[in-house]
């Protein structure tokens, strides 16, 4: 005879699901509200994030500088000025050997855009010139029609391009203010909370820091893997501008997707224009190859070792990221994850009781309080 349910467990258990889709219920609504506020606020946020993981990527040096008695204004100072420098380096790198072979490249372009056009004309495709020209002629109509969507388009873009360099421009002055003040921000902030959030909040704010830092080197780590690699198969195929290239590849690895395919799409053209159609496939194989073991090995192996992630939430939190907010959802997706990992190990910890000493236990005296344990525990 089978066993009927109790009426009592039943209800239990009814309510304590109740409950607890209500509590998820409530924990979305203010994760919604805290999203919402955040994308008012992003004209803000975006160079705050920003000037924040430059300065972690400066940080190291300007802490060298003033454990060596320099003045915090000095070497915030001296390392801005650096950074800057550096960044004109890598941007005269590149412009400057292409600007060199301009004449050259020009005439390679002109020169492909002839055998393309010979080669449609052989078999199988047989395009002749006459069919080109059509096609030419009914581009441009299609062109001449859409004049006004282009020039708002182009509206958009310059209204893009603005909005960068002002973004830039508040993430450099951000970055000065935070080598040369970061520092008193924690004890800053302890004072302005009470209770046990004056050192909650601090300890979790440190820990977040330091991941942010063990994002960059490892993005930067992944950058010049994929440089060296791209520019080792560029320099066997002997192809023009290895190290521009090179630059670029990397420093195009700090913008996910785009970045790349930027990169991939200049060295292919490079290789087209100057060495033939076989060369430039061969380097878009390479690329193709180097571009799918950083995505699917060497970036989360990397990422998962410096930021406590497993591969998978890497790949998991770039693919939500870029759905959700693309080229900058998928490049804040993994500081972001291991930020929320950060504050979720802190939390755990805080509610999770002392080894060998659990709350409650009947070796715990009556009376007793187990907070300073815990503190102890997560510091």
């Amino acid at each position: 005879m089978s066993a009927s349910m109790s009426p009592a467990r039943t209800r239990a258990a009814l309510r304590a699901s109740a409950r607890i889709s209500m509590d998820l219920l409530l924990v979305l609504v203010g994760t919604a509200v805290a999203l919402w506020l955040l994308g008012r606020m992003w004209s803000v946020v975006w160079p705050l994030v920003v000037g924040l993981l430059l300065t972690t990527l400066t940080w190291p040096f300007a802490r060298f500088l003033r454990r060596h008695g320099w003045p915090s204004a000095l070497a915030a100072s001296v390392v801005t000025l650096l950074f800057l420098a550096v960044t004109a380096g890598a941007v005269a790198l590149i412009a400057v050997p292409v600007a060199s072979q301009s004449g050259e490249l020009t005439d390679g372009v002109v020169e492909g855009i002839e055998r393309v056009r010979e080669w449609a004309a052989g078999p199988p495709l047989n395009i002749g010139d006459d069919q080109i020209t059509s096609a030419l002629d009914s581009a441009t109509a299609r062109l001449q029609d859409s004049v006004g969507s282009i020039f708002s388009t182009l509206a958009t873009g310059v209204g893009t391009v603005v909005d960068g360099v002002v973004t830039a421009v508040l993430a450099l002055f951000l970055m000065f203010f935070f080598l040369k003040d970061g520092p008193r921000f924690l004890p800053w902030l302890a004072r302005q909370l009470p209770g046990r959030l004056a050192v909650d909040v601090p300890t979790v704010a440190e820990r977040g820091w330091d991941t942010l830092g063990a994002f960059v080197r490892s993005q930067a780590a992944v950058g010049l893997l994929d440089a060296v690699l791209i520019g080792i198969g560029l320099w066997v195929l002997d192809v023009p501008l290895v190290f521009p290239l090179a630059v670029l590849t990397f420093l195009c690895a700090f913008v996910p997707i785009i970045g790349a395919l930027f990169a991939g799409f200049v060295a292919v053209l490079i290789a087209l224009v100057s060495n033939g159609v076989t060369d430039a496939l061969i380097v878009l194989a390479i690329i193709v190859v180097v571009q799918q073991l950083e995505g699917n090995v060497f970036q989360p192996m990397i990422q998962s070792r410096g930021l406590g992630l497993h591969a998978a939430v890497v790949l998991l939190a770039v693919t939500l990221g870029g759905s959700l907010a693309g080229i900058v959802g998928s490049l804040l997706a993994v500081p972001a994850a291991a930020l929320i990992a950060v504050v979720w190990n802190y939390v755990r910890d805080q509610l999770s009781d002392p080894p060998g000493d659990p709350e409650g236990g009947p070796d715990a005296a009556p009376g007793s309080d187990p907070e300073p344990a815990r503190t102890a525990l997560a510091s």
